[in-house]
């Protein structure tokens, strides 16, 4: 028999979500994809590999031919999954341990408030959605190890309702029955290193925390911490929103994450907003 080959992981979409599992898989070689020159370099400077990759730019298969993890966090455009329009059959070639799909609750669709969990049909309501469903189905027909991911809405350091509090951006929204499942990114890395030390090929998971809540409650939090002015409600109909985020609002359903503590064991370290916004307040402080 021969040796076994050295853990490595190629990421496509160095993003967010993936530097943090990347941090979590202490000594793991890193790989990985980027569109941006400048981060390429700062990557590089943290003693990952990136390599510039878009629609238009593929990338010499030998970048990922030799990991034997792979995550896709790249979402798809109208014309279908950059990754797999370019590399889906050098990717059907390999034999990885395990490959993740980092795809978002937006599957389900509207729910007027009511829970689905990783049962649930795929009833998406927007253009966003139904590429994600598509997306699945065309990575699971690759017959790789495959486990997919839905994210609720991410929130962490430098990314939250802190953050949008001191921008002085925040409004707090009033559209009854509204309400959001988020995750803080840390519980992300969690749950996928815990996939992949315990593969479940062809498993989907959410990946939420424990307390959907409506996001005028997760502004007032915030408020609190900081010491500010609460601001007063704003009617949906009138609030100030870009496109993309009314588009948000378009859907209202809590999402329930059983799986990733009964398949998986996860415990998570932040299982509300208010553990997440008070723990992210206090590492901002010295000491």
């Amino acid at each position: 028999m021969g040796a076994a080959r050295e853990n490595r992981l190629f990421c496509f979409g160095l993003g967010y979500s993936s530097l943090a599992l990347a941090e979590r898989l202490a000594g793991w070689p890193i790989a990985g994809t980027t569109r941006s020159p400048e981060k390429m370099q700062a990557l590089a400077a943290r003693g990952i590999a990136a390599t510039l990759f878009d629609r238009d730019q593929p990338l010499d298969p030998a970048a990922f031919a030799d990991a034997t993890h792979i995550l896709s966090a790249v979402p798809p455009d109208a014309a279908g999954d950059p990754v797999l329009d370019r590399h889906g059959a050098d990717l059907a070639r390999l034999r990885p341990a395990w490959v993740g799909y980092l795809s978002t609750t937006g599957v389900y669709g509207d729910r007027a408030g009511g829970w689905v969990d990783e049962t649930s049909a795929l009833e998406p309501v927007g253009e966003r959605g139904r590429r994600r469903v598509a997306a699945e189905a065309d990575w699971r027909a690759l017959g790789l190890p495959l486990h997919i991911f839905r994210l609720a809405g991410i929130y962490g350091p430098g990314r939250s309702a802190l953050e949008t509090v001191r921008a002085g951006r925040a409004q707090r929204i009033d559209k009854p029955g509204q309400v959001f499942s988020r995750i803080h990114v840390d519980d992300i890395a969690a749950v996928l290193a815990a996939s992949i030390a315990q593969p479940r090929p062809g498993g989907i998971y959410n990946v939420c925390d424990d307390d959907p809540a409506p996001p005028q409650d997760v502004i007032a939090h915030a408020c609190r911490l900081l010491g500010v002015r609460i601001p007063p409600l704003v009617r949906f109909e009138k609030a100030t929103l870009s496109p993309m985020a009314r588009s948000f609002y378009e859907e209202s359903k809590r999402v329930a994450n059983r799986r990733i503590k009964d398949e998986l064991g996860v415990r998570l370290r932040y299982p509300d907003y208010r553990a997440g916004l008070d723990a992210l307040l206090a590492a901002e402080k010295p000491g």
